[in-house]
Formats: structure tokens, C-alpha cells, sequence
């Protein structure tokens, strides 16, 4: 297990629209409303083994019949983090899985307090396991290499 300390954590940004209020608290009809969840991990280096990891996520709720937005949010969530570690790959998995899945939490919570004290009903957002998340993106990554290769290599 890679010994690292978060130093600090905070919100460094977040935004939330609803453009289409209060017109559609008006609405009575039964249009289910369709959510889009993308989360991203920036690492920045930084001097003496600090790393910044911001956990960026966007969460968009919309009308499917109408596309109309419902709601959008936006952070990002960043982590101050000392880390020791000089082996890369093990760096890797500290930034894009240990640390996110320690931010995450605060993240779910804002979303969910952001969305009950907007008068929508309160939105978790679901888990979200960080390592499966990023296998997923290794296999991607691998993949779009292999097939920038020239076939007669």
C-alpha cells in the first residue's frame, strides 16, 4: 500500500444552472427526466512530492422528450496530496483511484444537498468504484494505441 497524506482538500469550483425555473415546477405531467454523470481525475505535480488531484464531475439532468435541462452541475473537488512513492505505476493507482475515492464522498454530498436545497428532490449520486473506472480507461488507452499502430509493425 503506497504511503501518502492529503494535506488538504477543498471545493475549488462548482456551478449550478437550472435555466428552465420555474417553469418546470408548474408542470404536472410525467416526462421522466434523463441523467448524464461524467467524472474525470486531473494530477498536476507539483514541487517537494505534492501532487494536486482535482475529481471533476458533471452532473446533467434533462427532459427526454423536450431536452430541456432540468439541471447542471459542475465541480471540481481538489486534494492536496504528499506522496513518497517512486514507483510509477503504484503513483498511478494512488492518484486516479486511492485519492478519488476518498474525495468522492464530499463531492456526493454537495450534489445531494445542492439539488434538496434547489427544490428538486435530493439527488445521490451512485458509487462510484474508482478501480474499475480505471482498468476501464487502461483498456481504452490500450486499445486506441494498438490501432494507431501501422499494420505492417
Amino acid at each position: 500500500m503506497p504511503k501518502f497524506n492529503i494535506i488538504s482538500q477543498f471545493l475549488k469550483d462548482i456551478s449550478f444552472e437550472s435555466p428552465n425555473v420555474p417553469e418546470l415546477f408548474f408542470k404536472q405531467d410525467s416526462n421522466p427526466a434523463k441523467l448524464e454523470m461524467n467524472i474525470d481525475i486531473n494530477v498536476k505535480g507539483a514541487e517537494n512530492n505534492l501532487y494536486m488531484i482535482d475529481l471533476i464531475t458533471r452532473v446533467h439532468s434533462k427532459l427526454e422528450k423536450e431536452d430541456k435541462t432540468v439541471f447542471l452541475i459542475e465541480s471540481t473537488y481538489s486534494g492536496l496530496v504528499q506522496c513518497e512513492e517512486k514507483d510509477d505505476d503504484t503513483k498511478r493507482k494512488l492518484f486516479f483511484i486511492d485519492v478519488p475515492t476518498l474525495l468522492f464522498p464530499y463531492v456526493r454530498s454537495l450534489v445531494t444537498r445542492l439539488t434538496a436545497e434547489s427544490g428538486f428532490p435530493p439527488f445521490t449520486m451512485p458509487l462510484v468504484d474508482f478501480a474499475q473506472l480505471y482498468e476501464q480507461r487502461q483498456q481504452q488507452a490500450a486499445k486506441q494505441s494498438a490501432e494507431q499502430k501501422p499494420a505492417n509493425q
